[in-house]
């Protein structure tokens, strides 16, 4: 599928990998590919995937990742394989990875960084937070993205990040991060672009935050386990300003009623993963003592979705490519209260390409239960015309 000549999307929902690739090129190749970016399910034999990819964009810059499930003209899929293409024309992009997450401080994610950015700005030397904006795929099981995300963050200054962290089709085992020929893990890949078309960084969640407020009193931060909120049992605690039974706390009960973290008067979601026997719980994203949670609850997803698109709309016309990171447990909400195809149409409309996330990254921060993404529209004279 062909949006303008500098962007070009495909999706292939074949099972077999060489032809997932082989339809997947069919759809994206262009003239003067600047990067190629993908998302693919981790059922693929991915050797076969890299090999492929390898095969049929030689000289060319690809970027990927394994999946929690994947978005793009088919809608939300499991076992395929999208992405798209940016061409020269309209896009000048440095790329690069770093490997071994846990090693990398202030001092290594600045010389990551400060490289690429030298690159991009060699050839596009009017770089700026105005025409720029970068774009990370990270391990989703490394317990790293809030160290990482906030590193390249600053580093990058006012050039605004966003991201996802890679899945596994929710085996929890290990993700993905393809750069330089290959897949990587424990890894985190980071993608600049400059480009002519206006663009307009996003992030939408379906959650309003309530009046109570629930302090971290005990934890343990680098295994993401709240022991005690408000000098309570953790699970005690969140189950009563919840209005919930401590034995019918599920997943379920956590995404209908996650907690939310307040930075500059902008809420965060901080999702619990699960609550553990000994009466703490597990999150997804970092916490530590002191923290002030804030219990949230749902407002209707599919209102929020239609007004996040009307304004970006707004602002920058109807996009030709919607980037987008949407974590994995929208999905298994949308999947659950049957907003799927509703969903779909939206993002088919907008020409949505991402994938079903283990986090979000927005500007720095770790997030879950959210939506993040940059919307690239048209040029102005092609807008009117």
């Amino acid at each position: 599928m062909s949006t303008q000549q500098s962007i070009r999307i495909g999706q292939s929902t074949s099972q077999e990998p060489h032809t997932a690739v082989r339809e997947f090129h069919a759809a994206v190749s262009q003239p003067n590919m600047e990067l190629v970016l993908f998302f693919c399910s981790s059922h693929y034999d991915l050797d076969a995937i890299a090999n492929e990819i390898n095969s049929l964009f030689p000289n060319v810059k690809v970027i990927g990742c394994t999946t929690a499930g994947e978005i793009g003209p088919s809608g939300y899929t499991d076992h395929s394989l999208s992405g798209v293409s940016f061409a020269s024309d309209g896009f000048t992009i440095a790329a690069g990875y770093i490997h071994n997450l846990k090693n990398i401080n202030h001092e290594k994610g600045q010389v990551f960084v400060n490289n690429l950015l030298l690159q991009l700005e060699a050839r596009a030397p009017s770089t700026s937070c105005k025409n720029s904006f970068a774009f990370l795929l990270i391990d989703g099981l490394s317990q790293r993205e809030e160290q990482v995300t906030n590193i390249l963050q600053n580093t990058l200054g006012e050039i605004a990040l966003f991201g996802g962290s890679a899945g596994d089709d929710l085996r929890f085992k290990k993700t993905w991060i393809f750069a330089e020929g290959a897949f990587h893990t424990d890894s985190v890949a980071l993608i600049l672009v400059n480009t002519i078309y206006p663009f307009n960084l996003f992030k939408a969640q379906h959650f309003v935050c309530g009046n109570e407020r629930l302090v971290v009193t005990q934890a343990d931060p680098e295994q993401r386990i709240v022991n005690e909120i408000n000098g309570y049992p953790a699970v005690e605690e969140y189950a009563r300003i919840v209005k919930a039974q401590v034995d019918r706390l599920d997943p379920i009960q956590f995404s209908t009623t996650p907690l939310v973290i307040r930075i500059n008067g902008v809420d965060y979601v901080r999702s619990i993963q699960k609550a553990n026997p000994d009466g703490s719980l597990k999150f997804y994203c970092a916490i530590d003592n002191g923290l002030i949670f804030i219990a949230a609850h749902g407002i209707d997803l599919i209102k929020n979705i239609e007004q996040t698109f009307q304004e970006i709309q707004s602002s920058i016309g109807k996009p030709q490519l919607v980037l987008a990171c949407d974590c994995i447990l929208r999905n298994l909400e949308m999947q659950r209260q049957g907003l799927k195809k509703d969903v779909e149409k939206i993002f088919q409309n907008n020409h949505v390409v991402g994938f079903s996330t283990y986090g979000e990254q927005f500007k720095g921060i770790h997030i879950n239960q959210t939506i993040t993404g940059l919307a690239i529209g048209e040029l102005k004279e092609r807008r009117n015309a």
